[in-house]
């Protein structure tokens, strides 16, 4: 199998990015970004229906007959099916979703059979998933940190504004519209990315030596972060929160991300 490691994790990669694309799509009802993530997810399917058809036409064995087996079966049904209901149908909410259930059943599939299976290789991905799950969760930090600095220039602009202090610096802060929009796209790249770090995090902590605790600070402050910011869009996209509301909002939701990286990373029983 991991001979061709690297053709599983491109299906992983292929699958996040598909990932980031239709939530994009999902918030922004943005066409590009879904026509992108559609292409993507086929990439999938024909990398996964590869290895099925080699396990049924070359090693006679129908790929069902075992737990893990089932598993990758059960996952390329998953993007099947999510593929037919974005070309035929427009339920942005449904094939959203079903993808970050067939994301994480990739992961369990690959990650069972590296511990079982695999050895000294399968330790190399468990490690390598590890590694992954730290990136992307801090570069999910970066973007809400960039969020954050956008809605403090939107308070301040909007401030110097409200004051009429019509002044060099007014002008060098940018507009309040951009700030806003800014702000805006920063969370919504930030929140896929660490929807799937989490979804790494938990998966590596089932899978490896190392005791996982579902109640540790950290875990449990991981997801409220992805929490708050997921209402951020619900405030901003449901309920049409804009400007100055959104962006104390938003600051407040940076606060919390702060706590959660020093304190509870502090406190925690197995994260650094």
């Amino acid at each position: 199998m991991f001979e061709l490691k690297w053709v599983y994790e491109l299906i992983l990669l292929l699958y996040g990015l598909s990932l980031i694309g239709y939530f994009i799509d999902f918030v922004q009802t943005n066409r590009k970004a879904n026509r992108a993530a559609f292409w993507l997810l086929s990439m999938v399917w024909v990398l996964q229906t590869f290895f099925l058809l080699t396990q049924v036409l070359i090693d006679e064995n129908l790929p069902i007959m075992t737990v893990y087996d089932g598993l990758y079966f059960y996952a390329w049904i998953l993007v099947t099916f999510s593929l037919i209901i974005n070309r035929l149908f427009r339920v942005d909410f449904l094939v959203f979703f079903t993808n970050v259930v067939g994301f994480l059943v990739v992961l369990i599939h690959l990650s069972t059979r590296a511990q079982n299976d695999l050895k000294d290789r399968g330790v190399e991905l468990v490690n390598e998933m590890l590694v992954v799950h730290i990136s992307l969760a801090i570069i999910s930090y970066g973007f809400f940190t960039l969020s954050f600095i956008f809605s403090i220039m939107y308070l301040l602009q909007y401030r110097l504004l409200k004051k009429k202090k019509w002044n060099a610096k007014l002008f060098r802060l940018g507009d309040l519209t951009k700030l806003d929009h800014f702000s805006y796209i920063s969370v919504i790249l930030g929140v896929p990315l660490l929807l799937i770090a989490i979804i790494l995090g938990v998966t590596w902590g089932y899978i490896s030596p190392d005791t996982f605790y579902w109640y540790d600070s950290k875990t449990l402050g991981s997801f409220l972060v992805l929490f708050v910011y997921i209402v951020y869009l619900v405030l901003r996209v449901v309920k049409g929160y804009q400007g100055r509301s959104i962006s104390i909002f938003n600051s407040g939701a940076f606060l919390f991300l702060l706590i959660n990286f020093f304190l509870f990373g502090s406190l925690s029983n197995f994260h650094f």
